[in-house]
């Protein structure tokens, strides 16, 4: 079952954080640069939207740094193993990360964005406008572990 394909990155995220960490992407301001090869106006409409969905890649994963098994999220002993596809960190077989940030303003092919936990040099997949009729239908459950884990993910960083 196993298959491989070849993914080019799009764009890259300019400034912002230098170093992935767990907690602090509040306010984290960046640009994702398209490539230049595209079209000026592959962005036409962008502006509408208040958020975007990126796709991206764990650029500074160590590669022999995978856990496909059940382990504690963060290592705390309080919370339950979750195996790779309960987490939603970089240890991952492929790399790949699905971030939402609001949409400052764009700027040609730069969009400026707030809140996108990828850091500068981060290679981007994909950008799609986050549409509401796409997120979840019905009603959302979740263990009470991620509410918790997640308290100071995106609260400012205590300069």
């Amino acid at each position: 079952m196993s298959e491989s394909y070849e993914v080019t990155a799009l764009a890259h995220v300019v400034g912002g954080r230098k170093e992935p960490t767990d907690d602090y992407w509040g306010g984290t301001r960046s640009i994702i640069r398209i490539d230049p090869a595209f079209p000026a106006d592959s962005t036409a409409g962008l502006a509408d939207f208040s958020h975007l969905e990126i796709v991206f890649r764990f650029h500074l994963t160590d590669p022999a740094d995978l856990h496909p098994g059940a382990r504690r999220p963060r290592d705390n002993p309080d919370w339950p193993p979750v195996g790779i596809f309960g987490h939603r960190n970089m240890r991952r077989r492929n790399w790949l990360g699905v971030s939402r940030c609001r949409l400052l303003h764009v700027d040609g092919l730069d969009l400026h964005v707030e809140d996108l936990d990828a850091v500068d040099g981060t290679p981007v997949l994909d950008i799609k406008p986050w549409f509401a009729a796409m997120g979840p239908r019905g009603e959302v459950q979740e263990p009470e572990w991620p509410g918790i884990m997640l308290t100071d993910y995106f609260a400012p960083h205590p300069e």
